[in-house]
């Protein structure tokens, strides 16, 4: 029996040689095409087909990403173009919740390389940074070694660095699209309560959780308290958001870039990899290439707003 699907392009340009190869792959699945929209962005564009198929999610997938662009030996993905395969009852579902790390997602820096340039280690916690995102490291054990070389800083370094995070391109449009769209949004971080609650509080996100890191004195004692979010916290926080919405675990939508994420993305109805490292690419549902955090709008089939 046939089920509904969108296939869903998107890169800087989308080159009409491009989506004809897709619609080829397509075809050899025996995909039905019943109708192309075609929307252009500032920075990008995004091509959605409906179809119907017989086949399933993993075979499309894997006749997509066989599509080589611009030429054999390229890739899929190259250039920021990337063809996501998307359940139709995940684009058309009337609830949705919209999970997303914060480092490297949300917004474009690690926030504890920014504290530790404070503290004069920023190099070093930067490599040991990159190692857990890739999932070459213990994260919480990570985490501990990376909090403590911040001891002794004065709590004032939080509000400088507060100062100097930066969304990343798309940010904004995104979590207002889902909002008015009357959808939740979530955010849940590796990284520091004292950074994330007034950015979610001012971006008007309905949950957010991260570690709290631990003051004496007005200074930084180079420790955390609590429980650390780490990779099970993260997508039990997608569950216990989900229950809290109503939201069935089918129709939420994470998206992340490290190791740290992989539960999470696991657990979701879809999961999107941005400019992530390459575990979590290979295990995410629809990979964004290019650094516009929007273009899971289009993704989740929901209206830019």
């Amino acid at each position: 029996m046939s089920e509904q699907f969108n296939a869903i392009s998107y890169g800087p340009s989308l080159p009409a040689e491009y989506a004809g190869a897709i619609d080829v792959a397509l075809g050899s699945q025996g995909a039905k095409i019943h109708h192309e929209a075609v929307q252009d962005r500032d920075d990008y564009q995004v091509r959605i087909l409906d179809f119907s198929c017989d086949v399933g999610v993993p075979d499309l997938r894997r006749s997509v990403a066989a599509v080589d662009w611009p030429g054999p030996g390229s890739g899929p993905g190259t250039k920021g173009l990337f063809t996501a395969i998307v359940p139709s009852a995940l684009r058309q579902a009337p609830r949705k919740l919209l999970i997303m790390d914060v480092d490297s997602t949300l917004i474009q820096q690690e926030v504890i390389e920014l504290l530790a340039d404070h503290a004069g280690v920023g190099t070093e916690v930067a490599a040991v940074t990159e190692a857990a995102m890739r999932g070459e490291l213990d994260f919480t054990e990570s985490l501990y070694a990376r909090v403590a070389t911040l001891e002794g800083l004065p709590v004032s370094v939080i509000d400088d660095v507060s100062r100097s995070v930066r969304l990343s391109a798309g940010a904004g449009t995104l979590i207002r699209s889902f909002s008015a769209a009357g959808h939740r949004v979530a955010v849940v971080s590796g990284g520091f309560s004292q950074i994330l609650e007034p950015l979610a509080e001012e971006l008007r996100i309905d949950y957010a959780q991260a570690n709290l890191l631990d003051t004496a004195d007005g200074r930084l004692t180079g420790k955390v308290v609590g429980a650390v979010t780490d990779r099970a916290a993260k997508a039990e926080a997608l569950r216990r958001w989900a229950v809290d919405a109503s939201v069935p675990l089918e129709a939420t939508v994470a998206i992340g870039d490290g190791a740290n994420d992989l539960d999470m993305l696991a657990t979701s109805g879809f999961g999107i990899a941005y400019n992530a490292k390459q575990a979590l690419r290979q295990a995410a549902d629809a990979q964004i290439n290019i650094p516009q955090l929007d273009v899971a709008v289009a993704l989740a089939g929901v209206e830019y707003a």
